[in-house]
């Protein structure tokens, strides 16, 4: 009789534990269900959406070696309002092609956009011409002479009075735009294309700004195009 009861026992117990067992089974199966529902995209940076298998334009990157070799993980990036194919583009491509609103392809002269990035953000010194601070004349003729291998003088006035004037129209990239802050050529910067230009700014040092900007719109005077040798002009089709 007492084994009987013992029996009895255990058997309720047991009846009784498993039934929480599943019903918490049940509300973490629910709750995994939940999450991978509500799961959404990965944003990549402001603005930019991540999605996997969307049919617009594509990067492909390569991922790691594993048990499957050469396995590519195809990655789609969305911006409202932004054109161009950027697949296989580089990280400078695709970063100055954001900042000008531009195709990812006709970022093509690279040593001009990582001049560009390698001085981004250097502060602004008026006479300037190193790390510790660069004006606007010395970071263009630095740009000139590293990028194009033009020398030119060192200050904007003597910059702007070697240059054939352009109106904005005639601007191609390497041209030289010009502005009157105040009182005279007093600030200067190259052209990128679609009214973009590279300064160095007192406010933000080495940055790339836009023409159609209120202030300067309002400050620019000319583009200048530094006359180059037929010397030059072969080094820089190379």
């Amino acid at each position: 009789m007492k084994r009987l009861f013992s029996i009895s026992v255990a058997a309720g117990i047991l009846s009784v534990t498993v039934i929480p067992v599943k019903a918490q089974t049940n509300v973490n199966i629910e709750r995994f269900s939940g999450s991978v529902r509500a799961k959404k995209s990965p944003k990549f940076i402001e603005s930019i959406e991540i999605v996997r298998g969307a049919t617009t334009s594509t990067i492909s990157t390569e991922e790691k070696k594993s048990s499957q070799p050469e396995a590519v993980t195809k990655l789609s990036v969305v911006k409202p309002g932004f054109a161009g194919n950027i697949e296989h583009c580089t990280s400078l491509q695709f970063k100055y092609a954001m900042l000008m609103d531009r195709e990812v392809e006709s970022i093509t002269n690279f040593s001009l956009y990582k001049f560009i990035e390698d001085w981004w953000a250097t502060r602004y010194k008026y006479g300037g011409s190193d790390r510790e601070g660069i004006d606007c004349s010395a970071f263009t003729g630095k740009l000139l002479s590293e990028v194009y291998g033009l020398t030119v003088p060192r200050t904007s006035k003597d910059q702007f009075a070697l240059c054939e004037k352009l109106a904005t129209g005639d601007l191609l990239e390497g041209d030289l735009v010009f502005f009157q802050i105040q009182g005279g050529i007093n600030h200067v910067g190259l052209y990128l294309g679609k009214h973009y230009f590279a300064h160095s700014s007192v406010g933000g040092g080495v940055t790339i700004s836009s023409l159609t900007d209120d202030y300067y719109s309002k400050k620019f005077i000319s583009g200048g195009r530094i006359p180059r040798s037929p010397a030059a002009e072969i080094v820089n089709q190379l």
